[in-house]
């Protein structure tokens, strides 16, 4: 199975490791590294954060009820890790404090797997195959708390920003979701195999939690690395009758820049 994210992965897992790298070298003032010039003239007020990365939904059971992720799994050759697939997030933080952001961001994640089924075939000897395609896209408020003080002001005007400093943050809103699975199925009651599009699509509120590392390039330009859980679950349509709520919940994985003014 090809799976979009793995590549992005190893780039994130790389991103990762460079900001754990950079990290442990503690503060050191970004004039130091430029000359005397890696100052702005006063607080940044805002910043603009662009990340990708790889995401990996829990596709949780239903609780003692058959849940379409399970039936996924049990009928087709479909396992949790195959759900794996790409995210990119977008957000907007205006500088409630030195240490606290608010936070908008909008993210979108999706991945395609394609699978057949394990215990059945055609007459003619060749797999029942079809393809399962998930998305969601939250979009959650939030606040985000640095660890330390991000930057230290000389003089009336200059702010020197410290070179690196962790987060965590907790955001709730909505998530948008589309599940569809279309292809070859077999009907149980005659054997038959027959061609069909199933899907769904609904929305849900959604909380998420997080954490990360922002490292200061110059003046204006960070790079961020960033780890987020989101907890969610939503309706099915008519055309999956019997589920429960499907489980929206999973983890993700981010790499990215930042824009600060």
């Amino acid at each position: 199975m090809n799976h979009p994210g793995i590549g992005i992965s190893r780039t994130v897992l790389g991103l990762f490791a460079a900001l754990a790298l950079l990290g442990v070298t503690g503060y050191e003032p970004l004039a130091a590294q430029s000359g005397g010039s890696g100052f702005l003239f006063g607080n940044p007020r805002a910043t603009l954060t662009f990340k990708g990365g790889v995401s990996l939904p829990r596709a949780a059971g239903g609780n003692g009820q058959q849940s379409l992720w399970d039936l996924t799994r049990e009928e087709l050759t479909v396992e949790t890790a195959d759900l794996r697939g790409a995210s990119i997030i977008g957000e907007l933080a205006v500088r409630a404090s030195e240490r606290l952001d608010v936070t908008l961001a909008v993210g979108y994640s999706a991945s395609e797997t394609r699978s057949e089924f394990r215990d059945w075939e055609g007459s003619d000897g060749l797999p029942i195959e079809q393809t399962t395609r998930f998305t969601t896209t939250p979009v959650t408020a939030g606040v985000k708390a640095y660890l330390f003080e991000r930057g230290r002001s000389v003089g009336s005007l200059a702010w020197i920003p410290r070179t690196w400093n962790p987060y965590v943050g907790v955001a709730g809103g909505l998530v948008s979701y589309s599940f569809r699975q279309h292809g070859e199925f077999v009907h149980y009651d005659t054997y038959d195999i027959f061609q069909d599009d199933y899907f769904s699509r609904d929305r849900a509120p959604t909380v998420h939690f997080l954490g990360g590392m922002e490292m200061s390039v110059n003046r204006h330009v960070l790079l961020v690395g960033e780890a987020r859980y989101g907890f969610a679950s939503a309706p099915l349509s008519e055309d999956f009758v019997g589920f429960p709520d499907l489980d929206l919940a999973g983890f993700q994985a981010t790499a990215g820049i930042s824009l600060r003014w």
